[in-house]
């Protein structure tokens, strides 16, 4: 096994330069704290680099996983194997209506620079601590706006390390889901159509949802965000709150005391912690409602279909 990762090593360090780490621990790229080292860790601030990592894994049928900013992510206390990509490919520009992003840039930055050219439609985005990559996999929203309603286009790159680009409506976006994941090795970027409103009224928006996020969900605490999906026609928070759930711990894990959706991390909670506390609030809830609870929050301790996170 050493000669392989030795050999792995010599190959990631020829295609990829200064651009590759080994062994990176991953709690330092979630924003839950949490996680063992990755074998091999990338980081691609460019498509072609993008494009190279997607065929380096392929070619050796390793596992590829593509993250931004680690805001939904849990990740095992023995790390990832294989090959994991951080994106921050930021590169954003303006036409006319259209706002074109690249993947790693994140979604408030995105919101601030819509705002700049007076552009309304990203207000939701800001305060949202996940990347363009991340909002489009997951078709990102609240407030009753949604990132996949605003794109006009997706560029991916595949396995092979070819680009094609996505209309909207092949991309399947849904209640937090998108068929990006099954479709493509990486997200480079997405072209949002926006439209023009008054600069002021746009600033207003972002700063009622600062403030509401700020009131209403936790910070003091490395979290993940919204653990669960919230079910038809009602509030996953709500569930849990009313289960009797918030406050309740598995070793570091808790559930908070601001805001029943999220599970926070009091100082040294470890994977097991949290998903075994996921199973508690899942039994809880389903015990008093009957609701079975689906998961928001991505755990890479999970096989999920396709690689990007």
């Amino acid at each position: 096994m050493k000669l392989a990762l030795d050999q792995l090593r010599t190959e990631a360090t020829a295609a990829f330069g200064d651009a590759v780490r080994f062994d990176e621990p991953m709690r330092g790229q979630t924003l839950y704290r949490i996680g063992g080292p990755a074998d091999v860790f990338v980081i691609a601030r460019a498509v072609d680099l993008l494009r190279r990592a997607a065929v380096f894994a392929a070619e050796r049928a390793l596992p590829l996983f593509v993250i931004g900013h680690g805001s939904n992510l849990l990740v095992p206390g023995d790390g990832l194997r294989g090959v994991v990509v951080r994106v921050e490919i930021r590169t954003v520009h303006v036409d006319g209506t259209a706002l074109v992003a690249g993947a790693g840039l994140a979604l408030g930055q995105a919101a601030q620079v819509a705002l700049d050219h007076s552009l309304t439609g990203l207000e939701f985005g800001v305060g949202i601590p996940g990347t363009v990559g991340g909002a489009l996999v997951m078709n990102a929203g609240c407030h009753g706006s949604e990132t996949g309603a605003l794109v006009e286009q997706v560029e991916l790159v595949e396995p092979d390390g070819a680009l094609r680009t996505l209309r909207r409506d092949e991309c399947e976006f849904g209640y937090r889901t998108s068929n990006l994941p099954g479709r493509a090795a990486a997200i480079a970027g997405a072209t949002f159509r926006l439209e023009h409103a008054d600069p002021a009224e746009i600033d207003q928006r972002m700063g009622e949802f600062r403030a509401w996020r700020a009131e209403t969900q936790p910070h003091a605490r490395p979290n993940a965000g919204c653990v669960f999906k919230n079910p038809p026609g009602d509030s996953a928070g709500r569930l849990i709150d009313a289960a009797g759930c918030k406050g309740v711990h598995v070793g570091a894990a808790e559930v908070s005391t601001v805001h029943a959706n999220f599970i926070v991390n009091r100082g040294d909670a470890t994977y097991g912690d949290v998903t075994a506390l996921i199973e508690l609030v899942r039994d809880r809830v389903e015990a008093k409602f009957g609701v079975r609870l689906a998961l928001e929050l991505i755990d890479l301790g999970t096989p999920r279909e396709g690689a990007l996170h």
